[in-house]
């Protein structure tokens, strides 16, 4: 059972110019090498969060994907976060999780923010994703994911008696372009999604004015399975934040306070 490192990287984002921002996080990121085994970049780290995808989007595992490849081998630790990307069935706003031996998953936004527009540009991913890494199994969502409780559901499992159950994931994972006039949303929400999941949470924000002068605070935390704040950023704050996750404590608390064995039983996609 191994304990896991995780950097949350709260930054102002280049409005539509993507090889910039991808300079930038180069040269953040490099202090990370050997410190960390994990590195969570916001939502469309390349771009801002933008509803003119024809403008920026990039093809499959294209040009910041092969960016994520190289930092994620060179760093020797996994590179996530979300980009803008146009396949044959249309534009995607795309979770990459990308391994040190170049091994990879994505995961589609599955609720886009219609007071955006976002559901006119982009389709729809239509399936949940749990992923295994040493030992952790984790649950990438995109920034309105986090308003909707069924869909980060940690549903339990029933082992061979009504008091084993194995739950789906140990740490959810939310990366944002959240604006600083609903950041108390934010904050209380990655709360309730960390207490009612039984689970560490991740999330991960940006700072500054995106090109539609949106002002955001980033407020990024990282929760753990209580609800309780084990690392957090001022409120405008650009920083790099690393803290390490304590598996067993999980489980222990898992164990004292089964709270998933009373669950609802329900099938998601």
């Amino acid at each position: 059972m191994q304990n896991l490192r995780v950097s949350l990287v709260q930054s102002d984002l280049h409005w539509h110019e993507p090889q910039t921002n991808l300079t930038m996080f180069t040269e953040k990121m490099s202090e990370l090498a050997g410190k960390t085994d994990l590195i969570i970049l916001p939502e469309m780290f390349s771009t801002g969060f933008t509803m003119n995808p024809e403008s920026v989007a990039e093809p499959e595992n294209g040009p910041a994907f092969k960016w994520m490849e190289e930092q994620a081998g060179k760093l020797n630790v996994v590179v996530c976060g979300s980009v803008v990307v146009q396949s044959d069935q249309g534009y995607h706003n795309r979770f990459y999780w990308v391994e040190p031996d170049g091994h990879f998953v994505f995961y589609d936004k599955h609720h886009l923010f219609r007071m955006a527009g976002e559901h006119r540009y982009y389709q729809a991913g239509l399936k949940r994703l749990i992923i295994e890494y040493k030992g952790w199994k984790i649950l990438p969502q995109v920034c309105y994911d986090l308003r909707f409780p069924v869909w980060s559901r940690n549903n339990a499992m029933t082992g061979d008696n009504d008091d084993t159950v194995e739950q789906e994931y140990d740490l959810a994972i939310y990366v944002a372009n959240w604006p600083q006039v609903r950041n108390h949303p934010w904050q209380v929400l990655l709360q309730a999604r960390a207490i009612e999941n039984l689970c560490y949470v991740a999330g991960v924000n940006r700072v500054g004015v995106d090109g539609n002068n949106l002002p955001y605070s980033g407020d990024s935390a990282l929760i753990d399975f209580k609800g309780l704040t084990k690392t957090s950023a001022y409120p405008g704050e650009e920083i790099i934040l690393t803290t390490h996750l304590d598996k067993q404590a999980l489980l222990d608390f898992r164990n004292a306070f089964p709270a998933m064995n009373d669950a609802d039983a329900f099938k998601l996609l």
